[in-house]
């Protein structure tokens, strides 16, 4: 068991790299990654989802009752900045349709599942970090397909209610049962080992989403690389720059100002993956937006995490020692 927490661990620690590594020889071979697709795609998604349900405790919903307006305040956040910052760079830079879905799917989700982590990297509120994810992660069945229908539902056919249905499936439902299994089971000493091991189960999960999409579309990745990679920047840089001026208006600490920044612009791309290739098949340029998003977040959240980290060091290091 602890060399499989070892390797959990060592996934987790190296995520980017693993999806970027599945992407490439989902590439090269697509035999290797066409099993990720219909119900088997669903049970992925929802392995992910179960894992992050799985750290949710009673402390966890406690932190929700006694925060409730730094909660609230980071939640309206997310769930205006990232999807309207998503359809203004799509129309401001003239991208094509299945490129601002992509991006508007990205920004329609909840924060990303490894934001947690993150934020503790930043020295960030990592308790008002994980309220923030969990209610962002349990509105999501609502809030995404809404906004979708509203900021892309006149250039690309979607089914709403199929997409709230199929959300309260993959992440809703897992999300409590692994909270449900948390909270029944955290004195097992069996269900600690099982909750070790999920991150790096979860990684694995979003490599598989990943090399499906890739290994279905990656073909025309190089075609729209350049604007893509640049959108995704963007609309990442833009959620962190404007959560944490969010915070700053609010009056929000330091550490609370950082959290906001990370958890309002890392997103679950692993889930808009998951819903660009079950509800936009056809559209390439989304499926591919989408995936390129998850190794960005991946990257760019942990990159910036270390770095206000980094910063706390330095600014520590230049203080005068005192002599008394």
């Amino acid at each position: 068991m602890q060399s499989l927490v070892t390797v959990s661990q060592f996934l987790t620690r190296f995520t980017a790299i693993v999806i970027i590594i599945a992407a490439i020889i989902a590439m090269i071979e697509p035999a290797s990654f066409s099993w990720v697709k219909g119900d088997i795609q669903i049970l992925v998604l929802g392995t992910i989802m179960l894992g992050m349900g799985m750290t949710l405790g009673k402390e966890d919903y406690r932190i929700l009752a006694q925060r409730p307006l730094d909660i609230l305040v980071g939640t309206i956040a997310q769930y205006t900045i990232m999807p309207l910052l998503a359809i203004a760079i799509g129309r401001g830079l003239g991208l094509s349709d299945g490129l601002t879905l992509g991006l508007v799917l990205v920004g329609s989700c909840p924060g990303g599942v490894s934001s947690n982590i993150m934020s503790y990297l930043a020295r960030g509120d990592v308790a008002f970090s994980v309220g923030m994810t969990t209610v962002s992660t349990l509105l999501a069945p609502i809030a995404a397909p809404l906004w979708m229908m509203y900021l892309v539902g006149e250039t690309v056919a979607m089914d709403g209610w199929g997409m709230f249905k199929f959300m309260l499936l993959v992440t809703l439902f897992p999300v409590l049962i692994g909270s449900a299994a948390n909270i029944l089971l955290h004195k097992k000493s069996w269900f600690a080992d099982v909750q070790k091991i999920m991150p790096g189960v979860a990684v694995l999960a979003f490599a598989a989403i990943v090399g499906g999409v890739a290994a279905v579309h990656g073909g025309r990745f190089l075609e729209s690389a350049l604007v893509m990679v640049a959108a995704i920047a963007l609309h990442n840089f833009g959620g962190y720059i404007l959560g944490y001026f969010s915070g700053k208006a609010l009056g929000m600490s330091t550490a609370k100002k950082r959290t906001l920044a990370i958890e309002v612009g890392v997103q679950n791309a692993g889930l808009a993956t998951g819903l660009s290739a079950k509800f936009f098949p056809a559209n390439a340029e989304s499926a591919i937006a989408t995936a390129v998003a998850c190794v960005w977040h991946s990257v760019s959240g942990t990159v910036l995490g270390n770095a206000f980290g980094w910063w706390d060091k330095r600014q520590a290091q230049k203080q005068p020692i005192k002599t008394h």
